[in-house]
């Protein structure tokens, strides 16, 4: 009953990942401006400015050094925010690492936007899909509502006393970032009592022999980032992988906590199915065109055809357990793709999902859709087209291609 005392706002998907942050109880935010996340950074210097938050909000002179001040801050014990778009990312590629690798749960907002060159201001995911493999929990939003609520989860998520890894919550750069939505806000006081205050994991420490929190606090002398060579270097990575493996519960967990708080889900934390169930055809998308697909299939499904869309909340962990458990008994699926990968047969959530159901005795027929690169739109009338060809590859029609890209011109 509390979620009923909040209020709704008129926001766009920046605004609401920076009024998420404003509620969360953070300590320490730094960032950089970069389009199209610059609101993000405006509106929380704003609230630190007006004294709505406190938090300290430090001016640094690029990406790499916004992500570095927030893992020295992390490391010390503190809750910390940052932000960043497209080359701002690439400028904290070897951060990326490190952050993970030392288990600091910094979150940080991603506004997706396409990789130099040539240069460009608009969304598609190749920035955030080539951070991968760096360690970071991924989550890509439909939308601003989605964008406030997942923020909020991440630092839960994050802190996790299992977890201890950073989350990147991504968002689509303009789609989402610069769309005006109504957001249903909850109270400060909800938000400050379901994400409470960071508490750092404890570590054993030997030469005390006994456990200490895992920060830098000037008291208890203790060592991050220290070298490993080849004698302990692969156990640290297994630490990582270990704790990554973990993630998809804890998720749930918090995703169904929030859902008691706010009465907004998302499937079930991971992936969100539409019409999936008895369907013959499914379109598996992450990110904004998830509700262009959607109309569709709604459109679809009302003229008696059996198709269904499954949106991927996360991808990484990549939840390969529950895809194939959904999609099993799919005849044909249309994996979209908004990032290239090239070199390689197809794009990475390709990639993915066609591994996760190689082990099925009765595989279904999987293609591949690239769509939407630089910004280009996904009109209605594109989807529908690829249902129809999903049909008749259902039919029994054999694929000239199972990669095509869509909209392109050749």
């Amino acid at each position: 009953m509390r979620a009923l005392l909040g209020s709704v706002k008129a926001l766009n998907g920046a605004e609401a990942v920076a009024y998420a942050v404003k509620q969360s109880n953070v300590d320490v935010i730094s960032a950089y401006p970069i389009t199209p996340q610059t609101i993000i950074v405006e509106r929380l210097s704003e609230f630190v400015a007006n004294g709505e938050i406190h938090a300290e909000y430090v001016n640094v002179e690029s990406e790499h050094s916004a992500l570095s001040t927030c893992m020295g801050a992390a490391a010390a014990g503190a809750r910390t925010f940052t932000a960043t778009s497209s080359q701002g990312l690439a400028l904290m590629w070897e951060l990326l690492y490190v952050t993970s690798g030392l288990r600091l749960p910094v979150v940080m907002a991603v506004v997706n936007r396409a990789l130099s060159a040539p240069i460009n201001i608009h969304c598609d995911h190749s920035d955030s899909i080539g951070a991968r493999d760096s360690g970071w929990i991924q989550f890509y939003v439909e939308n601003s509502q989605e964008a406030y609520d997942t923020v909020i989860q991440a630092f839960k998520i994050a802190e996790h006393s299992d977890i201890q890894l950073p989350v990147m919550v991504n968002l689509d750069g303009f789609h989402i970032s610069h769309t005006l939505e109504n957001v249903n806000i909850l109270p400060d006081q909800v938000v400050s009592d379901f994400v409470g205050f960071r508490k750092p994991a404890n570590v054993r420490v030997e030469y005390l022999g006994r456990e200490v929190p895992a920060v830098l606090d000037g008291v208890t002398p203790i060592s991050l980032g220290i070298i490993a060579l080849s004698d302990y270097y692969y156990e640290f990575k297994m630490m990582l992988v270990d704790a990554i493996d973990k993630v998809k519960s804890v998720i749930k967990e918090v995703h169904n906590d929030y859902l008691k708080v706010s009465w907004r889900g998302y499937g079930d934390g991971l992936i969100d199915p539409y019409g999936v169930d008895g369907a013959d055809i499914v379109l598996v998308i992450m990110g904004s065109a998830a509700g262009t697909v959607k109309y569709v299939v709604k459109k679809l499904l009302e003229s008696g055809l059996r198709v269904g869309v499954l949106r991927l909340r996360t991808f990484r962990p990549f939840p390969y357990e529950e895809v194939v458990k959904v999609l099993s008994g799919v005849k044909v699926i249309g994996v979209m793709d908004r990032a290239t990968s090239p070199g390689a047969y197809g794009a990475p959530l390709f990639n993915e999902l066609r591994s996760a159901l190689y082990d099925l005795d009765s595989r279904p027929t999987v293609v591949n859709f690239i769509y939407g690169i630089g910004g280009r739109d996904l009109e209605p009338l594109t989807v529908k087209r690829i249902c129809e060809k999903l049909l008749e590859f259902g039919r029994g029609v054999k694929p000239a291609s199972y990669v095509e890209y869509v909209g392109v011109r050749r």
